[in-house]
């Protein structure tokens, strides 16, 4: 059998070198290989097609991927794990410093010198860099119940929860719950709406940011989970915002009661998150010039 270099295949089917290297990684391509740094790929091997549509692969999602393979550090892929994990983490409670959230990404080691920590704050904190790489690696995937469940079953595990009988890791609540003092959906109706959310969502074709904003205030007055909805819920803004083609955001401490706020008022002042997460995309566009990635 002929094979071709990842060059060679980018070139006959007019897509990135990146896009076909991400690929190859993800197991995308059958019957290519690895031979030191270089991938062999057969030469009558097809693109991969999802929905029946080539996915789309912007530079900032085949950077993210190209980094994450080669465990870069210092990169956009090193500075997102520890950026959001710090400040999505931080949001529901977690005492780690935004120094030692980086110390555990960058030598798996805790690094604290002062006080003690928690050890649901350790874990949850390796848990949120794993669901931020299946984020990246599965950017192109229709959202499911099914990725979502996996999503927060990544997030919970081996903390203190996962040892409640009445705390469902990777399922849906099985006890009432509220977010900010409001009320949430019953837990014998979870399904039944998170089944219809995402056929609505799914359905919308061109997702406008507006689109994934509003998914994210419907999945977060659902509250699906007995724990852990604000953070799932922004690991899905993120993917969705690779997968569309917009620049995702990290929502930091700076920006959590505008959030707060903008969820809060969502279906009267769309203008508050709106403006919130445009905010966040700025600050977040700076991260990419400064690795001069485009967008």
């Amino acid at each position: 059998m002929t094979y071709l270099s990842v060059t060679e295949f980018a070139e006959r089917h007019g897509v990135p070198v990146r896009t076909v290297r991400n690929y190859c990684a993800a197991g995308k391509i059958p019957g290519a290989f690895r031979t030191g740094r270089t991938w062999n790929i057969p030469e009558d091997a097809a693109l991969p097609r999802f929905g029946g549509s080539r996915v789309l692969i912007s530079p900032l999602l085949a950077a993210l991927r190209e980094q994450k393979e080669m465990g870069l550090k210092g990169g956009i892929y090193h500075r997102t794990q520890v950026d959001m994990t710090y400040n999505s983490n931080h949001m529901e409670g977690s005492r780690l410093t935004h120094e030692q959230t980086r110390h555990i990404f960058e030598t798996n080691t805790i690094g604290v010198t002062e006080g003690c920590a928690n050890v649901d704050d350790i874990v949850e904190t390796v848990n949120h860099f794993r669901c931020i790489d299946m984020v990246i690696d599965r950017a192109g995937e229709k959202l499911t119940e099914s990725f979502i469940k996996e999503l927060h079953a990544l997030l919970k595990s081996g903390t203190s929860d996962s040892r409640r009988d009445w705390f469902a890791v990777g399922d849906y609540k099985k006890l009432p719950n509220e977010v900010g003092g409001l009320d949430t959906t019953e837990p014998e109706r979870v399904a039944a709406e998170m089944k219809m959310l995402l056929q609505r969502y799914n359905r919308l074709e061109g997702k406008i940011l507006d689109d994934i904003l509003d998914l994210h205030w419907r999945f977060e007055c659902i509250h699906p989970f007995q724990d852990g909805n604000g953070r799932v819920g922004r690991l899905l803004m993120f993917k969705e915002c690779l997968a569309n083609g917009h620049i995702p955001f990290i929502i930091s401490d700076e920006l959590k009661m505008f959030y707060y706020r903008g969820l809060q008022q969502w279906p009267r002042i769309r203008e508050y998150l709106r403006d919130t997460c445009l905010t966040a995309q700025d600050e977040y566009k700076v991260l990419l010039r400064k690795f001069r990635i485009p967008f």
